[in-house]
């Protein structure tokens, strides 16, 4: 279930970033429609590349993704509580790590694609003064029934661009999974551990997997 999220959340994440000369940051809901065609275009325009070199995923991934992720965010909000009295470098080095992980997941993830399709919710209003938005959306992956998601995303004040930084699925969210996944760890061994742990994951190379029936 937690993969087929992650696929969820890859395929769609992947759609906030192509051409981001040409996107306005400011309209959420805008620059999540603008993109997704342009994303999806070069996913398919790719596959070839792709199978030859799956690692050529974690350059799709760093060029599209990426630049639209806030990680910074995400990471901090993931170790919550960890923070107090965490030295800071450790902390920039878990940023590091998780950024890396990333990478690596979502591109192992885009193994798995196959021409998914997504369709939008309502523009949602967002008042100026809000932060924190979320843009619905369905993941259309017949013939198994569709995934409802919402992707949340956060303005910076100073620029008044936004970046996504979770995703709720059927209620869960990704970043509050991954929390519980860790936190155990986090707590009886420190952030560098779980940091080193992350940095391992990411190197690994990038593998077609055999599908399920």
């Amino acid at each position: 279930m937690f993969k087929q999220l992650l696929l969820s959340l890859t395929m769609f994440a992947v759609t906030l970033t192509a051409g981001a000369a040409e996107i306005d940051k400011t309209q959420p809901y805008q620059m999540m429609k603008q993109v997704a065609q342009q994303a999806f275009d070069r996913l398919k325009s790719e596959q070839d590349a792709v199978h030859k070199n799956p690692d050529h995923l974690k350059v799709i991934v760093e060029q599209e993704l990426m630049p639209y992720v806030n990680e910074k965010y995400a990471a901090l909000k993931l170790l919550g509580p960890n923070l107090k009295g965490a030295k800071r470098e450790d902390v920039s080095h878990f940023i590091a790590a998780f950024r890396a992980y990333l990478v690596s997941s979502y591109a192992q993830v885009l193994t798995q694609y196959t021409n998914q399709k997504i369709e939008f919710g309502p523009e949602p209003k967002i008042d100026d003064s809000k932060t924190i938005a979320g843009v619905k959306v369905d993941i259309i992956d017949t013939p198994r029934p569709n995934i409802k998601l919402e992707f949340k995303l956060r303005k910076d004040k100073k620029t008044g661009e936004w970046l996504a930084f979770d995703m709720i699925a059927e209620g869960i969210s990704l970043l509050s999974s991954k929390q519980s996944e860790w936190s155990s760890q986090l707590r009886q061994e420190g952030i560098l551990a779980v940091a080193k742990d992350l940095e391992e994951l990411a190197s690994r190379p990038i593998r077609f997997e055999s599908k399920e029936k």
